[in-house]
């Protein structure tokens, strides 16, 4: 079996933990709205989704996507919210500056800003194509930040959104304090892309005490939607009443055996395997 303590499972026959995940929906399976169903599915939490965006997309990049009309976003959010109730949610990608206006909008109409929100500032998939228009960065920084209680971006949306080169630790503190600044209670700057740390070293920040999570570094060329994955299980965990600190540490973790279990898929990257669960390791 893995080494992740994994979340309670609700008996059958009674309604399990509900959270939601606004973001795009990527038609090759391995990133987006569908890991994420795919990380709540496995840790026996319930997702309903918001779509925002469809992807053209498969293993070897983005080709095209289109935007989701923003009445229907946020049709999509009040419907879950008003009747099923949510727990906790997370955001993936926004694409635009009036969807993320949307979104944050809704949000505060619907009365959840005492739910906690993960915000996984998705710029652009792992290929480099872009997901959000150059526009929206300000919208981001903002109008959805302060509504968040945590974000997650990586070293390559730090480098956006700040302007911070991480390249070891003091520079990923510069980029904590940066970016809790601009009003997120808690920052978690992602070090999966330092490519040439033997660890994956990410840090959380919540504007006064530093947290240092650290994996092994896992050598595999198959690590698409590592990003959606990890933001979904820190969700998952905040839904089940975990403090931030210990949520992030349980999803450093399960990502840890997702990408210990990715698999090739198509002629390019393949994905983080959520369904490691369901294979005995």
């Amino acid at each position: 079996m893995n080494s992740v303590n994994l979340l309670p499972l609700t008996p059958p026959g009674q309604t399990p933990v509900r959270v939601l995940t606004i973001a795009g929906s990527d038609s090759g399976g391995g990133a987006g709205i569908q890991a994420d169903l795919r990380t709540f599915a496995m840790l026996g939490v319930h997702g309903c989704v918001a779509v925002v965006a469809v992807t053209v997309q498969n293993s070897v990049g983005v080709k095209a996507f289109h935007e989701v009309p923003v009445p229907i976003i946020a049709g999509q959010i009040e419907a879950v919210t008003s009747d099923i109730g949510i727990l906790a949610a997370k955001t993936g990608m926004l694409a635009s500056a009036e969807i993320i206006e949307t979104v944050a909008a809704t949000w505060r109409a619907q009365g959840l800003d005492g739910t906690p929100l993960v915000v996984d500032p998705v710029c652009a998939s792992m290929h480099g194509d872009p997901l959000l228009h150059h526009s929206a960065l300000d919208s981001l920084r903002n109008t959805l930040f302060p509504l968040a209680t945590l974000v997650t971006p990586n070293l390559d949306e730090v480098r956006l959104l700040v302007d911070v080169d991480v390249v070891d630790e003091a520079s990923q503190r510069d980029a904590a304090r940066a970016l809790h600044a601009l009003g997120p209670r808690w920052v978690l700057v992602k070090g999966g892309h330092l490519r040439g740390a033997a660890e994956s070293p990410d840090l959380l920040y919540d504007g006064t005490d530093f947290h240092q999570f650290s994996a092994p570094r896992i050598d595999t060329g198959h690590d698409h939607g590592a990003g959606d994955t990890l933001a979904a299980a820190t969700t998952c965990a905040l839904a089940h009443g975990y403090s931030v600190p210990e949520a992030v540490a349980f999803a450093k973790g399960w990502v840890t055996e997702c990408l210990r279990a990715a698999y090739p898929l198509g002629q390019g990257h393949g994905p983080v395997n959520a369904l490691f669960r369901l294979q005995g390791r």
